[in-house]
């Protein structure tokens, strides 16, 4: 494994460009329906080493490394507020969804913080997302409700591919659980 990790981002710039990985299309989601309710999808929040286009293995609970040779094709944040918004407007349960600058009449806004977004390779190579979310009533601004919604798939395979394709499976589980658990409560 420590030949595809890298401990710092340089270089990139040089010889071959890196791989470059997105997410799969937002998963079906069920849930209530609520089409008489707007919502808005914000950026989430995530430290320096999640908000970057860099792809985050810890190999012990105190460090972090990326990827070497690869990279998300956005800044991670924008890429899970893109497809959490693709989710919303999927499921067709809902009125609207949109981004800050949409121009929609909000009802409910989601607030959402990446807390992990990374292989473990000190657990046997596990895939980890974990994902903070607040529904705020935009009309009043109380928090209607909160929740922390994790996931973790095992890396099956080997490569720079099977590690991405096992954050994949694990933000996919996040995402069916955030946007079923908001359409019950809003």
């Amino acid at each position: 494994m420590l030949s595809v990790l890298s401990g710092c981002a340089g270089g990139l710039g040089k010889g071959t460009p890196p791989d470059t990985y997105g997410l799969s299309a937002a998963p079906a989601v069920s849930g209530q329906q609520s089409r008489n309710r707007q919502i808005l999808i914000g950026e989430p929040a995530a430290l320096k080493a999640l908000d970057s286009e860099q792809i985050v293995i810890r190999p012990s609970p105190s460090s972090i490394e990326y990827l070497a040779n690869s990279q998300w094709s956005d800044r991670l944040p924008k890429i899970v507020q893109d497809k959490l918004v693709q989710a919303f407007e999927n499921s067709g349960r809902v009125g609207g969804v949109g981004r800050p600058g949409d121009g929609l009449a909000i009802d409910f806004n989601i607030i959402t913080s990446i807390r992990a977004f990374e292989i473990k390779a000190d657990a046997g190579e596990q895939a980890l997302v974990e994902i903070s979310a607040k529904i705020l009533n935009d009309r009043n601004g109380v928090v209607v409700a909160s929740q922390v919604f994790r996931a973790t798939t095992p890396v099956s395979g080997s490569g720079n591919a099977a590690y991405v394709q096992s954050l994949d499976r694990a933000f996919e589980e996040v995402v069916r659980e955030l946007v079923s658990w908001t359409l019950s409560r809003i």
